[in-house]
């Protein structure tokens, strides 16, 4: 599957006025995200809210964290403009900072906690994203992350299969590659897990306008680009019929998978297209002549 990543900048952009009021999963999953930091004996100087969207978790972040310096990051311009309003004018809660996951502006093992919720589905290149997140990364910090996982939208894609061949819902990795991405960036102890969370819907037209409203519509670049016809509308409806619960709801199951995991040592290759590459501070360096 190759992504259209033009066509998720613009996607969120253009929902991101009222994202708030139609990101429910996100948000939820966010919070469940959030949970995992507790308990965990870290007191992190630098965060990184990958994805931030409008910043609602960063401000959660600086919450948790209130000595930390937390940098809310997103690809969007204007979810980053929403996120401003949480800002704060005196202290600010988060610096928000516009730039690519697979491109991030920040120094190598300059950041102690990496808060990433429900945006690596979003990123073709996974193992790409996680070599950036190991670089920035300082030995013994910690990364945490959401993302989608094979059985998401299940009803839907069983649906519009019924109707054409198109891709209609995008294809999501299972946890145990997501598990072997994160070792073979080099992360240190890698901790997954799954959930299932099924959400209800009055129709499945209902459906697929929650699903725009909060971007998570298909960004297969092989997805059909005209306006859905009516006609196939109705052979959707159909189709999703067999799904309709006794109280007349629509189910739409997600699969959520949640990952963490530390920062290696300092000096442990970090794999690349062109082999391993190794990278020490000056200090350490200058300690060993």
């Amino acid at each position: 599957m190759f992504l259209d990543a033009r066509f998720i900048r613009r996607a969120f952009g253009r929902i991101a006025a009222d994202y708030d009021n139609n990101a429910v999963l996100q948000t939820e999953v966010g919070n469940r995200l959030l949970e995992r930091v507790e308990g965990l004996n870290i007191e992190p100087q630098v965060i990184l809210d990958l994805g931030a969207g409008t910043a609602r978790q960063s401000v959660e972040l600086k919450r948790g964290f209130p000595d930390a310096r937390v940098l809310a990051l997103d690809l969007s311009g204007p979810m980053l403009k929403q996120a401003r309003q949480r800002q704060g004018w005196f202290r600010k809660r988060f610096f928000p900072l516009i730039a690519d996951a697979g491109a991030l502006p920040l120094a190598t093992s300059s950041v102690d906690l990496v808060y990433c919720n429900l945006v690596v589905q979003w990123c073709e290149d996974l193992p790409g994203i996680l070599n950036n997140l190991r670089r920035i990364v300082r030995p013994d910090g910690l990364v945490l992350l959401s993302t989608l996982g094979p059985d998401t939208l299940g009803e839907l894609r069983q649906a519009w299969a019924e109707v054409d061949e198109c891709p209609h819902v995008g294809r999501f990795g299972d946890v145990q590659e997501m598990g072997q991405a994160l070792t073979g960036a080099g992360f240190a102890e890698p901790v997954l897990d799954t959930d299932w969370i099924t959400t209800t819907h009055a129709t499945p037209r209902a459906l697929l306008e929650e699903l725009r409203a909060s971007a998570a519509t298909n960004a297969d670049s092989s997805r059909r680009k005209s306006l859905t016809a009516p006609g196939r509308l109705k052979a959707l409806e159909k189709a999703y019929e067999q799904f309709r619960t006794k109280d007349g709801r629509y189910p739409a199951t997600w699969e959520v998978v949640y990952a963490s995991a530390w920062g290696p040592p300092e000096g442990q290759p970090i794999r690349t297209g062109a082999g391993e590459e190794a990278s020490f501070s000056i200090d350490r360096l200058r300690r060993r002549n």
